[in-house]
């Protein structure tokens, strides 16, 4: 195919946590871009070298970019650097890019790195009087952002499938062993990642923090709500199990019991780094008292599932719809645009304006919440092992609850009927 004439380099770097499909952009957008006579340059470490005004990488060819779609990682890095911090930053940015004879920024991350990326655009814009096309490929295993219902973002499938499969290993080893594991999943402010493993692994309770539907979390009532699930598989004859949390619960956390978490880091967008806190410490002491002075004794083991899922080999979805995205966000700028944030709906590329996804005031895209309300959710409520509201009125379920522990009848309603809309809480 012809060279565009004039239309320079693609520069292309990768910001955010890494997601499982971000090389198969990569190889996609080389291979476009190739076809039509136009060089890609891959920019290391996100916006982290820009921000000094040096552009550091590699050129990409579709030999240099063969077979990466199959691997999981990045090849170009990832980093957190936010060049929105400073205007020399920006400037920074814009100078290094034009040194470099890049005219257009495919940016692969979450929202902040799409606000990083429409800043860096703007900036150079109004501010140097640079034209620098601007595309953004959305990914996150979250999947948290704003996109039509039934569209997830890439490297979701292949973290909910992996995430199942380690959860199924670590359900066979709750029932072999007699234990029950508390496991933290990614999910900064939305379930949809942990509720897709929990329900996919048949876990036996999925908590996510838009249970509360905005409300306060109080650890006690997380607590009370894992005590009773313990006590119903207690009655089932199963002193096992797995109970899945969404790492949105701390971030939603009141502010009093956040207050309990020690050395709480923050990385470079503010966000509280939850990776770090020692949630599941917390968690795991707590419930273990809250047990113990109810005479039950059964053994928990925290695991954290995060890490592992980032960087998987992707599935073939994510292959699939990696390279599609790539494709479209080459064809886009090809086509004049700029200033935009690619996705796939309706199989149709549908580029959607940065100003219509980003709040300019909290300088983020909207949050994708799991609608507690859909057939999606109340299915998978219904399989989870935990005290629910229609259980309210068998007196006999609950005095056989009750008898587990060190409470009478009365006392165990008073403690936790307010789970169920019987009388209020007592913290």
């Amino acid at each position: 195919m012809a060279a565009h004439k004039d239309f320079g380099r693609i520069g292309i770097l990768v910001g955010g946590g890494p997601a499982p499909g971000i090389n198969g952009v990569i190889h996609a957008v080389t291979n476009q871009a190739y076809q039509n006579g136009i060089e890609v340059f891959g920019i290391y470490d996100g916006f982290k070298h820009l921000m000094d005004g040096k552009v550091v990488g590699m050129t990409l060819t579709p030999q240099s970019v063969a077979y990466i779609h199959h691997i999981g990682g990045s090849i170009l890095h990832t980093a957190r650097a936010n060049p929105t911090s400073s205007d020399q930053a920006l400037q920074n940015c814009v100078q290094a890019l034009q040194e470099a004879g890049i005219t257009s920024l495919v940016s692969i991350g979450g929202d902040d790195t799409a606000f990083s990326a429409s800043t860096v655009a703007r900036y150079a814009q109004k501010s140097l009087g640079v034209q620098l096309r601007s595309v953004h490929v959305p990914k996150t295993i979250d999947n948290d952002l704003p996109l039509p219902e039934d569209i997830p973002t890439f490297g979701f499938e292949t973290a909910r499938d992996l995430g199942a499969q380690l959860v199924m290993n670590l359900k066979r080893d709750a029932m072999t062993s007699q234990h029950w594991f508390l496991v933290l999943s990614m999910g900064r402010k939305a379930g949809h990642l942990a509720l897709a493993i929990g329900n996919s692994s048949a876990a036996t309770v999925t908590l996510i923090p838009e249970e509360w539907a905005g409300r306060e979390i109080r650890l006690q009532e997380v607590v009370d709500i894992l005590a009773c699930s313990i006590l119903l598989r207690m009655l089932d004859g199963k002193p096992y199990g797995v109970a899945i949390l969404a790492e949105g619960i701390l971030e939603n956390l009141s502010h009093q019991d956040l207050e309990a978490l020690d050395n709480v880091e923050r990385d470079e967008h503010g966000h509280i780094r939850l990776a770090e806190v020692n949630f599941l410490d917390i968690l795991k002491k707590e419930l273990e008292s809250s047990l113990k002075s109810l005479g039950v004794s059964t053994r928990l083991v925290k695991h954290v599932l995060g890490y592992e899922l980032r960087c998987a080999t992707p599935i073939a979805y994510d292959v699939e719809y990696t390279r599609i995205l790539g494709e479209a966000a080459v064809s886009f700028l090809l086509d004049g645009g700029t200033n935009a944030i690619i996705t796939l709906q309706g199989n149709q590329s549908v580029p959607i304006p940065y100003d219509q996804m980003i709040d300019p005031v909290t300088c983020r895209t909207e949050v994708r919440l799991v609608d507690i309300n859909s057939y999606r959710y109340q299915s998978a409520y219904k399989f989870m092992t935990r005290l629910k509201p229609e259980m309210a009125g068998d007196d006999e379920l609950m005095k056989r609850l009750a008898d587990l522990t060190c409470l009478d009848l009365e006392a165990f309603k008073i403690r936790y009927g307010y789970l169920i809309g019987m009388g209020e809480r007592l913290f």
